[in-house]
């Protein structure tokens, strides 16, 4: 037995457009497989406690990146999959039917706007911290997807949400890894959480985003300010959510057990201390990640996501620390390097003098669609600036400008320039008028106003940013290339080329200067002491 067809006659009209929505999402083969897998073939229904266990979260042992944890949050996880099908998987007879099993996924994983998607995400979490006996101030108007919601959030709240999501991704792309230790690293999302805060409430001056424990914060996020947040900022996060629906009932046409997490060996999951040495760290990454769409979003998600065999070593071409600072070592490692670029700067405000406490540490990243290229004029035709430390903000393009980049070298040969423009790197506003500008030995940044900015969106990229230019003293840059596999292999073979012509141009053919007769330097001495004497060509 299995799942009806809507092919077979006496097939109502409901069903037909619940498997025509499911058929829209790709999902409807998935669907018909897993109720197969599911479902008792004496009732042909799934009982409920066997797709509460397909959904269930198991994880014991967790890993925190952050200094900052939850307490409550690995109760939080046991109640996901009783609180998903409780919501969308409404039996009318105590088992679910056909019809029933894919109107729940319609309803949860169905194609509707973004908005729809996070309203659902919060009415997951909300579902989930009722049944783990916690407090949670948010109501919504009705059960349909689109509902008003009113309420708030406290900080608290919103990074257990965004853990809630790193674990349903997490999940959804290692169910396929091999059997081991139970294992789940959380990254250090605190940035994320601060950009929420600060965009949400009405945050004073008073507040210290460099040191600054979210627990302890008291404050008050509406529920649809966080949403707005959620939509601008992190337009993907709901899609963790339908990803793990959709992975987990994948997972039952195998017919093997995901009453469990996927599990781990040690040696597959990266390690935690690694990551920190990195500017892009695990949270970053994942923050990152958010704004884009796949395949980009899947690219740097396999930096940090042990689902692939890649590591973050064989995505980093630049870092100072390794490489060397200045211009002439960066371009020595992306030359060549044609896909998507993700640029961090971390920098240093103040005079960097030992006991200066008005020192601040700051990231801000750029993310290029194309690579770089040695030019005297801003080129491009995507890109994004990211606010990344203390507090984590996107700025796409804007549409009214295209000053997306600007990388200029010394020139190779010694031509004379009037007007010689600016060595270094830079992003938005116009030359000499930068938004972000990095000299050529990567010692300072200078972060100007939004207002001289029209390529990207307005906002800080550094906290308390005034109209006035800033200029920091550089601790760190890395660049990681986000164009996969392919675009590292072009690369490679363009850097083998130019060493190829390297070594021809070096070569000299001895035989040419092995008389002097034929040599250049005797035919302009000869000249030079009789400039008059009638020379005969050699034919």
């Amino acid at each position: 037995m299995g799942a009806s067809s809507s092919t077979q006659q006496n097939v109502s009209s409901e069903q037909k457009q619940l498997e025509n929505l499911a058929a829209s999402t790709g999902a409807l083969p998935t669907l018909q497989s897993a109720f197969s897998q599911l479902a008792d073939p004496l009732t042909n229904a799934i009982p409920i406690h066997s797709l509460q266990q397909c959904f269930s979260l198991n994880y014991k042992n967790l890993i925190w990146e952050a200094p900052v944890k939850a307490d409550s949050f690995p109760g939080l996880l046991d109640h996901v999959g009783s609180a998903i099908v409780d919501l969308f998987f409404v039996p009318e007879k105590g088992r679910l039917s056909w019809v029933e099993f894919v109107r729940g996924y319609v309803k949860c994983c169905g194609r509707m706007p973004s908005s729809m998607l996070l309203n659902t995400l919060l009415r997951v979490f909300a579902a989930t911290v009722t049944r783990a006996g916690l407090t949670l101030n948010l109501e919504f108007e009705s059960n349909d997807a689109d509902c008003k919601i009113s309420g708030s959030l406290l900080p608290v709240h919103v990074l257990m949400i965004l853990m809630t999501c790193w674990t349903l991704s997490w999940d959804a792309r290692t169910l396929s890894i091999s059997k081991g230790n139970a294992d789940i690293c959380l990254p250090d999302v605190n940035e994320l959480v601060l950009s929420a805060v600060v965009s949400c409430t009405e945050v004073g001056s008073d507040l210290d985003v460099w040191d600054c424990n979210i627990l302890d914060l008291k404050a008050q996020l509406p529920a649809m300010k966080f949403l707005s947040w959620a939509l601008t900022t992190v337009p993907t996060l709901a899609d963790c959510f339908t990803c793990f629906v959709h992975a987990r009932l994948q997972k039952c046409v195998t017919s093997e057990d995901v009453s469990g997490p996927p599990t781990l060996s040690p040696g597959e999951i990266p390690s935690t201390t690694a990551h920190d040495t990195y500017l892009l760290s695990r949270g970053r990454a994942w923050a990152i990640s958010l704004t884009f769409r796949n395949p980009l979003s899947e690219e740097i998600l396999k930096i940090y996501c042990p689902n692939e065999s890649d590591r973050p070593e064989e995505n980093l071409l630049y870092r100072s620390s390794l490489h060397g600072r200045g211009l002439n070592r960066f371009w020595s490692n992306i030359e060549g390097y044609h896909g998507p670029l993700l640029m961090l700067v971390s920098a240093n405000s103040g005079d960097g003098h030992e006991g200066d406490t008005s020192v601040r540490k700051w990231i801000i990243g750029a993310f290029t669609q194309l690579g770089f290229e040695n030019k005297d004029v801003f080129y491009g035709s995507s890109g994004t600036l990211y606010a990344i430390s203390p507090v984590f903000h996107a700025f796409s393009a804007s549409g009214k400008e295209k000053n997306f980049v600007y990388s200029h070298l010394h020139p190779t040969g010694r031509v004379y320039e009037p007007h010689p423009k600016a060595v270094g790197i830079a992003f938005g506003g116009t030359i000499g008028n930068e938004r972000i500008f990095i000299d050529e030995d990567f010692a300072k940044i200078t972060i100007r106003h939004h207002a001289t900015d029209k390529t990207y969106q307005p906002g800080s990229l550094i906290p308390h940013q005034g109209f006035l230019p800033a200029d920091a003293l550089i601790s760190g840059v890395e660049v990681w290339g986000l164009g996969g596999k392919t675009a590292r292999q072009i690369q490679t073979s363009y850097k083998k080329r130019e060493e190829l012509f390297t070594d021809q141009r070096r070569k000299v053919d001895m035989k040419t200067f092995a008389s002097w007769d034929d040599s250049p330097e005797k035919m302009m001495m000869d000249m030079i002491s009789n400039p008059n004497s009638v020379r005969r060509e050699d034919r």
